[in-house]
């Protein structure tokens, strides 16, 4: 297990440092002036300009520039933003805990359905139930997730009104920020109208959590179905089936074990879909994450807010993928032999 987690640490250096190079090549690449590019000040004059050469190690060499970059990534120095002009890493602090909220209940919800369908489907799959179950996960996937998004939103919010459209939480409620996550905000809050605000901000959070699970629900789904179908083909399986355990008995104690050790793996996989998917949802929604806040700095030509929304939203991937293929590793030894 010590000469694996090693094999991965060194393989998560490799590639942090090579989205470091990308992030840093970005400031070079990106249209413009590289010292406005590197700072986010819009007006600098001369004088302002020299002190900026001299900061950012520009009358350097590439490598100086490089190695300074990564100090003031280090020390929370990325510079400002060209539509707010307030530090880029106190927007995304204020931004990153409303897209993991929504990436959270979205994957929560994905498991909650897809593994018990999964199964189902699994158990007798020639049965209508079964086929029905695969039908409607395949035609899950096949949706267009802002197609999806606006349909509920006519249906739900429009046409029977039962569901709010966009935010987070209404205007009427005023939450303390103190994680950045609503509904934990909401609960440590000292207010009057807890039970009102909560209610509220689980009904804003009901439509997007459906639009951005129906993609990975269908995937556990056909995972889980085709994992179950594997397993139950082993020899083992049908040794305790000659031994007179039931299908029930079977399934519990020998099935499930072995066909739900994959899905471990499935959490990274799925959670870097629920990221990228999130972008949209946001911008359907209107859900103030980071995934809108980046779109929205393609359009402005925001150059620093790309490159940092970049470099946060990739570690964050690489370092969720990471985990849950060491965590998978560690239930699994033939994971680590591979």
């Amino acid at each position: 297990m010590t000469r694996y987690l090693l094999r991965r640490l060194f393989l998560m250096a490799f590639v942090f440092l090579a989205l470091s190079l990308l992030a840093f090549s970005l400031s070079y690449l990106f249209p413009g002036d590289i010292v406005q590019n590197l700072s986010g000040l819009r007006q600098i004059d001369d004088s302002q300009r020299q002190q900026l050469i001299s900061y950012y190690q520009l009358d350097h060499n590439i490598l100086q520039q490089y190695l300074a970059f990564l100090t003031r990534i280090a020390h929370g120095d990325w510079g400002q933003s060209f539509a707010s002009q307030q530090p880029l890493l106190q927007e995304i602090q204020l931004l990153l805990p409303a897209t993991l909220e929504l990436a959270s209940y979205a994957l929560l919800l994905s498991f909650v359905i897809g593994i018990p369908l999964g199964i189902v489907a699994a158990f007798k799959p020639d049965s209508f139930v079964g086929k029905s179950i695969s039908a409607i996960a395949m035609v899950g996937y096949s949706l267009p997730i802002f197609w999806w998004g606006l349909l509920l939103i006519m249906f739900f919010s429009l046409a029977l009104g039962l569901l709010p459209s966009a935010g987070r939480i209404g205007v009427l409620y005023e939450i303390p920020h103190s994680s950045g996550f609503m509904l934990y905000d909401i609960l440590l809050a000292d207010i009057d109208y807890r039970s009102e605000a909560l209610y509220n901000a689980l009904q804003h959070l009901l439509l997007p959590t459906i639009v951005l699970a129906t993609f990975p629900t269908t995937v556990m789904i056909s995972f889980v179905r085709d994992a179950m179908l594997n397993v139950w083909e082993q020899n083992y399986i049908k040794t305790a089936r000659a031994k007179g355990l039931n299908r029930g008995q079977v399934l519990y104690r020998h099935g499930l074990r072995n066909a739900l050790l994959p899905v471990i793996r499935q959490i990274g996989l799925q959670f870097s879909t629920l990221i990228t998917l999130a972008m949209l949802t946001e911008v359907i929604f209107s859900w103030p994450g980071i995934g809108r806040w980046l779109i929205d700095s393609i359009y402005q030509r925001n150059y620093p807010a790309i490159q940092a929304g970049l470099l946060v939203i990739s570690t964050m991937v690489i370092t969720i993928n990471m985990l849950t293929e060491i965590l998978h590793a560690f239930f699994n030894p033939l994971a680590r032999r591979g």
